[in-house]
């Protein structure tokens, strides 16, 4: 038990630090912004498991598994005094690992209800300022001379645009945002970003939640990106982005997306407009599918099979 304890603070500790940095400052994401998403969803809840985990089975080896320790102490609780072996440690990392349960299950309960009171604001007001566009159903224009899009999600969809954004675009240019916008809706994307504005909420003086953060929000800019150069091609892409680039911020929901230089010219470098798309070599998309795949299957598998073994092992130590 103890050794599975060990184990699984080790792996969180991996998932924590070295391996969140390191992925933020690779550059094979660009290339393949859906599979490097997954594995960030991956090193989330993987390292959340292993960091509740070794702290529920470091506190529950006097019991010898994580059932015994269930049916020593929740008696106890209620009438009689707690086990001998259970020590003042194991007692504070039960004690921790349910407060951290806790802790992460309302700040992604909080975070939900406020995206939802937000999206259902935006949807409010984009009714009463907004007009519908002709030819484009579930979009609407806002009377403003700023050129910016974003889109609102929930049971209702909405694409937003302003006077400004239609007048400074060509219409391959405008494609391009709209089938952008789209995209953000149609692959959930505000959902994805829902849990890692939680977890940076939870535990906002822990630095790698907000790297997280902002590589999940740039993995999924790049991944309509990649839709709306699939219906408008790549120059009328890049034309849109330095337009809305430089017209401030664009978001999605109650996810703000800043668009700031380094986002700009990370997105205009996968299309060949920047030094980073020469200099970086091109990855095969199948072999990096496949590793990062694995990658994923072993992360969420090892900590449920420490939780496995923890559950199976009845023995004192």
């Amino acid at each position: 038990m103890v050794a599975v304890a060990v184990g699984l603070g080790a792996l969180a500790l991996t998932l924590a630090w070295p391996i969140p940095l390191v992925l933020s400052r690779a550059a094979w994401p660009a290339r393949s912004p859906a599979v490097a998403l997954a594995l960030w969803q991956a090193i989330a809840v993987a390292g959340g498991l292993s960091m509740i985990g070794g702290l529920l089975v470091f506190g529950a080896s006097p019991a010898g598994s994580l059932l015994g320790a269930w049916r020593a102490l929740m008696p106890a609780l209620f009438t009689g005094p707690i086990p001998a072996h259970f020590g003042v440690v194991h007692l504070a990392a039960l004690t921790l690992a349910a407060g951290l349960t806790i802790h992460l299950a309302l700040n992604l309960a909080l975070t939900a209800v406020r995206a939802e009171r937000e999206r259902r604001r935006q949807h409010q007001l984009i009714a009463v300022l907004g007009d519908p566009m002709p030819g484009q159903p579930h979009t609407r224009v806002l009377a403003h001379p700023a050129p910016l899009a974003y889109c609102v999600p929930g049971i209702r969809t909405a694409t937003v645009l302003t006077d400004g954004l239609i007048d400074a675009l060509s219409p391959d240019e405008l494609a391009a945002v709209i089938a952008h916008e789209r995209a953000h809706l149609d692959q959930l994307h505000h959902l994805v970003l829902l849990a890692f504005r939680a977890w940076h909420s939870a535990l906002p003086w822990f630095p790698i939640a907000n790297r997280a953060e902002r590589s999940v929000i740039l993995l999924a800019e790049m991944l309509a990106d990649d839709r709306a150069r699939r219906v408008a091609g790549d120059d009328a892409l890049r034309g849109a982005l330095l337009v809305v680039g430089e017209g401030g911020p664009g978001g999605y929901g109650d996810d703000t997306v800043i668009a700031d230089a380094d986002m700009l010219e990370a997105r205009l470098a996968r299309l060949g407009d920047g030094p980073e798309a020469s200099a970086t070599p091109t990855l095969a998309p199948t072999t990096t599918r496949a590793l990062v795949i694995a990658a994923c299957a072993l992360l969420l598998c090892v900590p449920l099979a420490a939780y496995a073994a923890a559950l199976a092992d009845h023995s004192a130590g």
